[in-house]
């Protein structure tokens, strides 16, 4: 499923769904965790994790700078993220990570999008280059991974 992340109109609706976002891809990956079996891949899925949580850190702060509401869970688009990867699971861990790849696009086109947005001053584009960075190392990583087992 395509993401609209990163075609709103202002920077306070941009952090408010870039959280949701964050929110509904660290359910995907305690999922993914949950659900492998080499505990090796685990452990790099957990850093990936991490990044997210920091990533979500950042957003929460940037929503208090602009006023942005900075919702506290993700939304429906969580269940979209979390059942592929259930579904995966019937076909071991390189289905797995294939599923969670699928889910890294989306959040590459957001942060793509976000660092290009009209409104976002230097410190939040450094931010959102950043992110991409994240997110463009754990989608290769997962796809290479996944074509490997």
């Amino acid at each position: 499923m395509a993401t609209t992340v990163g075609t709103e109109d202002n920077i306070r609706d941009l952090v408010r769904n870039l959280i949701l976002l964050e929110h509904d891809a660290i359910a995907a990956y305690e999922s993914t965790i949950e659900r492998l079996s080499d505990a090796t891949l685990s452990q790099q899925v957990e850093a990936f994790r991490r990044d997210h949580l920091q990533h979500l850190e950042v957003l929460q702060e940037m929503a208090a700078e602009t006023g942005a509401e900075a919702p506290q869970e993700g939304d429906m688009k969580q269940m979209l993220t979390t059942g592929k990867i259930a579904l995966a699971d019937l076909f071991g861990d390189g289905a797995i990570l294939k599923a969670m790849a699928t889910n890294e696009n989306d959040t590459v086109t957001a942060y793509e999008r976000a660092s290009a947005h009209p409104d976002a001053i230097e410190k939040s584009r450094a931010f959102f280059q950043k992110a991409l960075a994240d997110e463009q190392r754990h989608r290769e990583w997962m796809v290479r991974t996944s074509e490997a087992l």
